[in-house]
């Protein structure tokens, strides 16, 4: 170990113990100021950096360094929000023919959700709500009926990303 620390000193990977020099610490509260920045001030300088390299044939005018300083300065005057206030989920009422979230009808991951489930149901021996089509060979079939002709009596729930959401029974969408 001793004779790694010695190669190491040679090639000028280690500092010599008696060439150390000593570096004075900033008051805490620069210091944390600066970390708290440090995301910001990458951000901006990013930033910068990619308005300058919009124009690589003609370098940036006056007045275009002046307004991208302006907006530099907007944008470091701008509020963070560290936390977003709690809020509690409310359902949405859903009146007849009107959906406020989302299409007015069916998205194809919720028909397939719903199809999926029903012909799982089917196979595993629930009463269909439809007579059996001729044409049915598996139970997707019929659940693809059932579906066509909205007799499953299943409600959609669709949510916002705040919580809020919305319980939409299937007979409510256009077909």
């Amino acid at each position: 170990m001793i004779r790694l620390y010695n190669v190491l000193r040679k090639f000028c990977y280690l500092s010599d113990v008696k060439e150390t020099k000593v570096i004075e610490v900033a008051e805490d509260e620069v210091v944390a100021e600066e970390l708290k920045n440090a995301g910001l001030n990458k951000a901006l300088d990013t930033y910068r950096k990619l308005i300058d390299r919009k124009d690589l044939v003609e370098p940036l005018t006056e007045k275009e360094q002046e307004d991208l300083e302006n907006r530099i300065k907007e944008i470091e005057n701008r509020e963070v929000i560290d936390k977003v206030k709690e809020h509690e989920p409310e359902e949405i009422p859903c009146k007849k023919g009107k959906i406020t979230i989302g299409p007015p009808t069916l998205t194809k991951y919720e028909k397939a959700r719903i199809m999926g489930a029903r012909a799982l149901q089917l196979s595993l021996g629930a009463p269909p709500f439809i007579p059996i089509p001729k044409n049915a060979k598996i139970s997707l079939d019929i659940s693809m009926e059932e579906l066509e002709q909205r007799v499953i009596p299943i409600t959609i729930r669709r949510v916002l990303p705040n919580g809020d959401f919305q319980n939409i029974p299937i007979n409510y969408f256009e077909k």
